[in-house]
């Protein structure tokens, strides 16, 4: 599933911010790059949907979610002992990744592009490679703890796996000569995972690497030390006692300061969609760029990957009718299976702009509707949000949208009675004094069973539409 957030593509290229390339490439361009790298791993993307909202001129919206499934018997909650090893396995690390994750929370300026690459070069094979390996029934039960390699590289993926570990940057396989250690340490190039092995099972591990043509090498120790220490040509460059690291560094404190929303603002009947006579009509808010079709997006992923989609991004007699939540089968390697996911996501940048936290009540209740409408149990959903604010900064008030955000997210958890984990979250969402807006959006997942799913087009002539108008009290607004 893809979300992404983009200025009007329509402006005219005259509009194109000083500093700035026009929407209409950026947007493009995106689509080019993230549906091509999905369409090869074999991933099947079954959401794809972009949301337009002036503020995101600022910085784009590039988020999503994705599912992976496996047997409960193959997937080992096991604890690093001193004597283990740690092996990276998978692609080559270079200077592409350095600040690659990490440069969506950096402050943007016109000076962006005198900044390190930002944009890793993906590797598809070697991806679809990792994802059969780690299939393997035999190897899974080998590793005892694993990290992909997302933000801060080594220092993260490896640093995080065990209390105290000593990590060998020589070792770290590269993709041309002449990367020094801290920028070994930091690259977060793709296509790479840290596992945690008994030195035992190395052979055995490297011995399946190969046959998926997988580079596996032996980077990391687990020790007793209580240190996290890094070697680099013969020399020590960092050795930090992991009780300092624990610590999350200096602690830090914000005051923040929450505005009361205007009602008479409020976009539940959003003023620029009324015609002359102060009625909301169809025309006027299916004219609106928010429902815009958005199928030539849609066309340019693969949903059908791995014959298990059950519901594809369109559906109905002229296939016209978007669906209300993906619907994928649980992968099998052998025989058939019932059993599927259903998952969905809910956000409105009009709402949140308006009340961070009305918006994000909004998010969690829609994404949960959105289940309920396929034909899943909302008891047993599970949610994951992803949040993006402008830079904040010192200023209360900014501190503010983010809090109103979260607290509203978890008034709507509390009552639906649906757990979240974490995602992915940046707070530097703006381009000198332009802002995004308030972003906290939810993504919703229950597993359900394929015949029992439910698309929603209409079946049949005569089929009803009924309105059921949500009652907003006073204490709710």
């Amino acid at each position: 599933m893809r979300v992404t957030g983009a200025a009007d593509p329509r402006a005219p290229f005259s509009k194109t911010l000083a500093g700035k390339l026009p929407q209409r490439k950026i947007v493009r361009e995106a689509a080019q790059g993230y549906s091509s790298y999905g369409n090869q791993i074999g991933l099947a993307t079954g959401t794809v949907h972009e949301i337009y909202h002036p503020g995101y001129v600022a910085k784009r919206l590039e988020i999503g979610a994705v599912v992976a499934a496996g047997l409960k018997k193959n997937v080992v909650r096991g604890v690093p002992a001193p004597g283990d090893i740690i092996v990276l396995v998978g692609g080559r690390t270079g200077r592409d990744g350095i600040g690659g994750a990490t440069g969506s929370s950096k402050e943007h300026t016109e000076k962006a592009l005198e900044n390190s690459a930002e944009v890793q070069k993906g590797d598809a094979p070697t991806e679809r490679k990792l994802q059969r390996l780690f299939r393997d029934a035999e190897v899974s039960r080998l590793i005892k703890r694993c990290n992909d390699f997302g933000a801060g590289g080594v220092s993260v993926a490896i640093g995080e796996l065990a209390p105290s570990l000593d990590i060998f940057l020589d070792r770290v396989p590269r993709k041309y000569e002449g990367l020094n250690g801290t920028e070994l340490a930091i690259s977060e190039s793709q296509e790479r995972m840290a596992v945690v092995i008994a030195p035992a099972d190395f052979e055995k591990f490297r011995a399946a690497a190969d046959r998926e043509n997988l580079e596996s090498t032996h980077v990391a120790d687990v020790t007793d030390t209580g240190r996290l220490r890094m070697f680099w040509q013969n020399g020590t460059i960092v050795d930090l006692q992991r009780a300092f690291l624990d610590t999350n560094g200096a602690t830090q404190e914000a005051e923040a300061f929450v505005a009361a929303p205007d009602p008479v603002k409020s976009p539940l009947i959003p003023k620029r969609l009324l015609d002359g006579d102060a009625r909301a009509t169809w025309l006027n808010v299916l004219g609106d760029l928010r429902c815009c079709g958005q199928r030539g997006l849609v066309e340019r992923f693969d949903s059908s990957i791995g014959a298990g989609t059950v519901l594809h991004p369109f559906g109905g007699k002229t296939q016209s009718t978007p669906i209300e939540a993906m619907a994928a089968k649980i992968p099998v390697l052998n025989g058939k299976t019932d059993d599927c996911t259903l998952m969905s996501f809910g956000f409105d940048p009009e709402i949140t702009s308006w009340s961070p936290a009305h918006g994000a009540a909004f998010a969690v209740v829609d994404s949960v509707a959105r289940l309920v409408a396929a034909g899943g149990d909302p008891a047993a959903a599970r949610l994951t949000l992803q949040e993006y604010f402008e830079k904040l900064g010192s200023d209360p008030k900014r501190w503010g949208k983010p809090l109103a955000a979260l607290l509203g997210a978890f008034t709507a958890q509390l009552e639906l009675g649906n757990g979240a984990i974490g995602g992915k979250d940046s707070m530097s969402g703006s381009f000198k004094d332009l802002d995004v807006p308030p972003t906290l959006v939810s993504f919703a997942i229950v597993p359900a069973k394929a015949s029992g799913v439910i698309s929603p087009e209409l079946k049949k002539i005569g089929s009803k539409i009924v309105r059921v108008p949500a009652k907003i009290t006073e204490a709710r607004m």
